[in-house]
Order: structure tokens, then C-alpha cells, then sequence
């Protein structure tokens, strides 16, 4: 498949794209502006965008006179949650160097969490958030024209062939940054052929996270990268949430044993492992804390199910000694929820979903388990559990066990913890070295 073939594709497909975007918007809650002008390259200005003739209308260009302090910004590629988090401590260090940045996203989600973690920068005016273009060619020229990015830094694995392309047109250097790239990425790419390669060899620049992940990205077609490290290690948790978290804990007097990012099929595994040991005198209090925001009432709905005395997070009422399981259903909190766990169990991992971030739990301390399936943190699992800060169970009944055993074993939950920490600060630097390597493109 060439890049003209795509491209035919996509718009045959946006009808498909946009339907699905909203039907997720609706589910999700918060403000996806499907059809925004912003989704169709035009800097932001709020209006809404129907029409492919509107879509058609050059933008004008973001002011580039000397008097602004924000002209040709850094521009980093967030597409969701777990990214924007990922990227926190690169783009603080672009802050600190006093660069303006522009921070796109995908999701809803990722634009909250970046509104929540850089509201000092966007409200001096130093960061902007936008939505990124759709890959049409005419999006993103815009999308270029209008913000004249010095660079674009996409994290972890975000490559959109027009996007690209329109880069290359407009000079911008591009770098694929924290960039992981599985068995299965490089099978999708071999699929689709010329346009994929023709998209990972238009790059400037690739920092991997890992060696395995710099060979399968050569393979896909991309520059022979460097090996940074992944920016996740670099996470400085919020003081305030740790601290609080541990308070938390101090005050319920009873073991806390967090199941956290659960994703579609797993709250109900775990609900029933939960119940075994519901109203044993020495159970823990159990945390259930879903990935998404649209499926805290179906988690909800499953607790109260399986009568299980809970609370909701969001209710702000402590728990009682009768409370079995409390609902994680904030966002913004998985610090605190950390800070207030004895032991943490990484979700995610439990159907074939790809797990979700250890390395959190493990920059809090915390002894981890998760499930088979982690392969889109392959290398950090294998790592974290040879260190012996992660254990690997083969199903939720097998983790909740586990982590009942760890609460009763003083001695080795405590090693547990000191292995995690260790294992976390032994790979911290990823953000010195990325930007180290992207010193030229700063200056």
C-alpha cells in the first residue's frame, strides 16, 4: 500500500472513524470536539467544523512576532493518558529550558490530564494543547502552516504517514521519543507495506526505549536509533498524593491491596476473587480502580452484584471496618491510590490487552503483580520481575492470593518494596539523555 492508497482509505473510512469517536465520546464523557476545526489542522478558535468546504479554508498563522513569547513551539505528540503521563517529565524539562510548547492529543482524556498537569505553563501562556490533525493531507499542512513547530517529538509510537509527510514538506525534524515498538507493531507495519516504511524512514530522529524495541523499528524501515531509556522512569510522583495516600493508610489500620487500570473482562474475575475473602476478619480493604472513566458505573453495577459492602472514591466518605472494596472512580489519583497500598496489582495484564504501567506503582514502592500478558511493557516486566520487584500470577484468583500472602508476610513484602525502589531508580536518566540528544534541534 502507497501513501495515495491510504489516504483514499481513510477519508473512505472517517464516516466509520468519526462515528466511532463520538459514540466513545459519549461513553467516556468530556469534550472530544469530533469535528472541530482544530481535528481538521486550523488552530484553535473553537469553531465547529461540518463541512469539507469549511475544512478547506487556509488558517491563519500563529503570531511569530518577536513581542510573543510563544513562537516556534516545541511540539510533542501525547495521544492519550498513559502518554501524556509518559512525556510529564520531558516536557517539564522543555519548560524549564523556558521553550514554548504545544502538546496535542487524541483522547479527552489525555487533554484533561495534560490541562491538570500543566495548568501553571498554560496559564502563563508558555504550553498550548490542541487536538491533533486528522491524517489528511490537506489537515496536515494546515496543522503545520498554522503552528510552525521548531520540532515534533512523538512519544512512544505514534506515526501517522501524512503527518509525516507534511513535516518533511514544512522542514519540521521529527523524532519518534520513548518510542516502543512490539512484535505486533512490526507485523502491522510488514502489512501495510511501502506506506509504513515510507513513514518510519521519513523520521529525523528515533530514541528507543529498549535494544529490542531499536531492532524491530529498524526492521519496520525506521533511522537506526539510539537507546535512550523509557521517560516513564523518570516520573516524579506528586508529593501531596503520596503524602496523602500514606495518611490514608495510616488511619484505616488494615492492610490495603490495590487492583489497578483494570480493563474490559477483568473487574469481574477479580470481584469474584474479591468475594472469597469478603468478611474474614483479617481480609484487606481491596481498591478495584478501572482504567477508563466510562466504566466506573459498570464496575459499580458488578460490586453491587456480588453484594460487596463498597464506597466510591469520588463520594469523599472514609471507609468503615465493614468496607470491602473501595471504588476507584477519580482520576488524576493513581499516586495517592499507590501511596495507600500495600501491595498493588497491575491490571491490564490479565486478558490479551498489553498490561498497563508497572513502573508507577513501582516508583511508589510498592510490591506489583500482574498478569500474562504485558507485552507492551515486555522488556520492563521481564526486568522488574528478575529484580524481583514484580511477580507474575496466571489469572486474578492467582494475584489476589498472592498479594494475601505478600500482606501477611511482613519480611517479604518488605523486600518486595526495596526491590521495586531499586529497580526504578536503577533506570532513571531517560529524560537527560532525550534531551541531550535533541540538544541541536533546541538551541
Amino acid at each position: 500500500m502507497n501513501r495515495g492508497v491510504y489516504t483514499l482509505a481513510l477519508r473512505a473510512l472517517a464516516p466509520l472513524l468519526w462515528l466511532w469517536m463520538a459514540r466513545r465520546a459519549k461513553r467516556a464523557g468530556g469534550q472530544w470536539e469530533v469535528f472541530s476545526r482544530e481535528r481538521f489542522g486550523h488552530p484553535a478558535d473553537g469553531q465547529p467544523l461540518f463541512a469539507w468546504a469549511a475544512a478547506s479554508q487556509a488558517a491563519a498563522p500563529v503570531s511569530t512576532t518577536a513581542d510573543s513569547p510563544w513562537t516556534r513551539p516545541v511540539w510533542v505528540h501525547a495521544v492519550s493518558l498513559g502518554e501524556t503521563r509518559a512525556a510529564q517529565p520531558l516536557l517539564q524539562a522543555l519548560l524549564d529550558r523556558g521553550l514554548p510548547v504545544l502538546l496535542t492529543h487524541m483522547t479527552a482524556t489525555g487533554r484533561a490530564e495534560g490541562q491538570r498537569l500543566f495548568a501553571d505553563a498554560i496559564g502563563r501562556g508558555q504550553l498550548r494543547q490542541a487536538w491533533l490533525p486528522y491524517d489528511f493531507p490537506g489537515a496536515t499542512r494546515r496543522f503545520m502552516r498554522g503552528y510552525q513547530p521548531r520540532c515534533g517529538l512523538l512519544i512512544e509510537r505514534e506515526i501517522w504517514p501524512n503527518l509525516l509527510a507534511a513535516a518533511r514538506r514544512a522542514q519540521v525534524p521529527m523524532a519518534l521519543v520513548s518510542a516502543r515498538y512490539s512484535a505486533s507493531s512490526l507485523r502491522q507495519a510488514k502489512r501495510m507495506g511501502g506506506v509504513m516504511h515510507e513513514a518510519l524512514a521519513g523520521l529525523d530522529m528515533v530514541l528507543a526505549q529498549t535494544v529490542e524495541d531499536a531492532a524491530r523499528l529498524v526492521q519496520a524501515g525506521a533511522p537506526v536509533p539510539a537507546v535512550t531509556g523509557n521517560l516513564k522512569f523518570d516520573l516524579v510522583l506528586p508529593a501531596s498524593q503520596v503524602q496523602a495516600g500514606r495518611e490514608w493508610r495510616k488511619r484505616l489500620g488494615r492492610p490495603v491491596v490495590s487492583i489497578a487500570s483494570t480493563r474490559e473482562g477483568e473487574d469481574a474475575p477479580f470481584i469474584d476473587a474479591i468475594k472469597r475473602y469478603s468478611g474474614q476478619r483479617d481480609a484487606p480493604l481491596f481498591m478495584v480502580i478501572p482504567r477508563h472513566p466510562q466504566r466506573f458505573d459498570e464496575a459499580a453495577r458488578l460490586l453491587s452484584d456480588a453484594k460487596l459492602p463498597f464506597i466510591r472514591r469520588s463520594a469523599g466518605v472514609e471507609p468503615t471496618p465493614e468496607t470491602a472494596v473501595v471504588l476507584g472512580d477519580s482520576l488524576g489519583e493513581m499516586a495517592f491510590y499507590y501511596a495507600a497500598s500495600d501491595v498493588a496489582i497491575v491490571a491490564g495484564s490479565f486478558a490479551p490487552l498489553g498490561g498497563q504501567n508497572l513502573i508507577e506503582a513501582c516508583a511508589a514502592g510498592v510490591p506489583v503483580i500482574v498478569g500474562p500478558h504485558t507485552f507492551n511493557f515486555q522488556q520492563a516486566a521481564e526486568d522488574a520481575i528478575a529484580a524481583g520487584a514484580v511477580v507474575r500470577q496466571p489469572d486474578p484468583a492467582g494475584a489476589v492470593d498472592a498479594a494475601i500472602a505478600m500482606v501477611h508476610d511482613e519480611a517479604l513484602r518488605q523486600e518486595a518494596s526495596r526491590a521495586a525502589r531499586r529497580w526504578f531508580e536503577l533506570h532513571a536518566g531517560a529524560t537527560r539523555r532525550t534531551m541531550d540528544a535533541l540538544a541541536s534541534w533546541l538551541d
